[in-house]
């Protein structure tokens, strides 16, 4: 398993947001986190990434208890996260992002992830001078997911790509995806989008206020009755 998390549990406060997760990704694989908003999938991303620390349990990654590793560390480590929301640092240009993202590694690698983010979004290569807050929302996913990759991740976090996108830039981000995981980085996928992503996942876990209500591969949870009728409008 290139990522295991064993019972972790996080709170913020009073509050308990999962409870005691047990989840693995095998390596090169593509694991969705589904469910209802609320349902603690993105402080499950926070988790695995460092920002937030869990009361409880433990992140494993490669067989290393990472769970009080910093962030920092983590992506040294070979762990990305692109949050929700895109997050680019709209008042610096593509190409600055992009190096940003890269900032622990050498200029010479820097330029090489470079140069292959801009094959995977070539849409990109037109813009490197541009600021990131004149892209359209596709373009600022775009970079978002290029600027994590400049990292070399081993395990990439992606909390809702499709997120207030249009159907055809959806369908060109999750190719972008399939193109990544071809490649050898596993993927952890948060998505309300839940037809893209099972028919990118090989795995799927369905989360309830905080817990796992429901695991499968995706032939088994399109099958199943609950799934169907809350997600894929059955």
């Amino acid at each position: 398993m290139v990522l295991s998390l064993s019972g972790l549990t996080c709170s913020y406060g009073p509050v308990t947001a999962i409870h005691a997760l047990r989840i693995g990704v095998r390596a090169h694989s593509v694991v969705a986190i589904l469910g209802a908003n609320g349902a603690g999938k993105s402080t499950t991303l926070k988790a695995i990434s460092g920002l937030v620390r869990p009361s409880r349990g433990s992140v494993f990654f490669n067989g290393t208890d990472i769970t009080r590793i910093s962030a920092a560390k983590r992506v040294k480590l070979g762990i990305a996260h692109c949050p929700e929301g895109r997050r680019v640092f709209v008042g610096e240009t593509v190409k600055e992002n992009l190096v940003l993202g890269g900032h622990l590694a050498s200029k010479k690698s820097i330029d090489s992830k470079i140069a292959e983010v801009l094959e995977l979004f070539p849409a990109l290569e037109r813009r490197l001078d541009q600021v990131a807050g004149s892209l359209s929302g596709g373009e600022q996913q775009m970079l978002a997911i290029g600027r994590a990759l400049v990292s070399s991740p081993k395990l990439l976090l992606l909390d809702e790509p499709s997120l207030g996108l249009a159907p055809i830039i959806i369908r060109r981000v999750f190719e972008a995806l399939v193109q990544i995981n071809k490649q050898g980085t596993a993927i952890v996928l948060v998505e309300q989008n839940v037809s893209s992503a099972l028919k990118l996942a090989s795995y799927a876990y369905v989360l309830r206020e905080g817990r796992i209500g429901l695991e499968g591969t995706p032939d088994e949870l399109t099958a199943n009755e609950q799934v169907h009728g809350l997600y894929l409008g059955g």
